[in-house]
């Protein structure tokens, strides 16, 4: 893969070289490859099959998770987000030490790996929070929750230039990656000035159906707003808001 330097960027194929503009700009590469065909039916390339059998399950998962966690992921995510927690399902799979390769799968997998995954690499949340908190999965009863220890939001807040206030944002979530269906519930804090004043301890309290046979993943988050005669007002598009999933429970 070759990068466009020249004042006129070309799109098309010239003498079996393809140039075409992706998010990393105009490039060019050497057009050609194995036919879609062979790769489906010649023996020489079952392993391919088999690794992209499991690339194309991971990136379903990944697309079932970045759903149920459109809401939120709406104002804290990034553009290669997609392709980045693609990657970490990738690892979930192949953590399955049961299926056989090509049908190994989320469930059988390491789903707990996903524990840290950012969905803003703009906005980390390890980098924006410094406020103990706790979050708590009850499989059994449902009753899923952040526990939000007392801080001070001026110093337990890395704040980008602008923000005046932030509010705190988490949701719980039984995802069915094979059903394609999950459950979420979501809760936040009221706004907070970013000042030297005391905020006292809360809890978000996630409350999804008892006993649930799928998944369990927390993610916690926060988003920075300007406020403007009595008027709150997204900071730069929420391009610092933070969102990260702080807690996973597998099968």
């Amino acid at each position: 893969m070759a990068r466009q330097d020249s004042i006129i960027k070309l799109n098309g194929t010239i003498d079996g070289i393809s140039f075409y503009k992706s998010k990393d700009g105009h490039l060019a590469r050497k057009a050609g490859g194995v036919s879609a065909q062979r790769i489906a039916s010649d023996p020489a390339f079952v392993r391919t099959r088999e690794n992209g059998s499991e690339f194309g399950r991971a990136g379903s998962a990944g697309k079932v998770l970045r759903t149920a966690l459109r809401g939120l992921m709406q104002k804290a995510s990034d553009s290669r987000v997609s392709s980045r927690l693609t990657a970490e399902m990738v690892r979930v799979i192949k953590a399955d030490e049961t299926s056989d390769r090509g049908l190994r799968n989320v469930l059988d997998g390491e789903v707990e790996m996903l524990q840290g995954f950012e969905f803003n690499a703009s906005g980390l949340l390890t980098g924006t929070l410094f406020a103990p908190y706790e979050a708590t999965i009850d499989r059994a009863g449902g009753a899923h929750e952040v526990a939000l220890a007392a801080f001070v939001p001026g110093s337990a807040v890395a704040a980008p230039g602008g923000a005046t206030h932030c509010k705190i944002i988490a949701a719980a979530a039984s995802i069915d990656f094979e059903g394609n269906a999950w459950d979420v519930k979501q809760a936040e804090t009221a706004y907070m000035a970013l000042g030297p004043q005391d905020q006292a301890a809360q809890t978000l309290a996630l409350p999804l159906p008892a006993a649930s046979t799928h998944p369990i993943v927390v993610v916690l988050g926060i988003e920075f707003v300007q406020q403007v005669n009595s008027k709150m007002y997204d900071l730069k598009n929420g391009a610092y808001n933070a969102l990260a999933i702080v807690k996973v429970l597998g099968m």
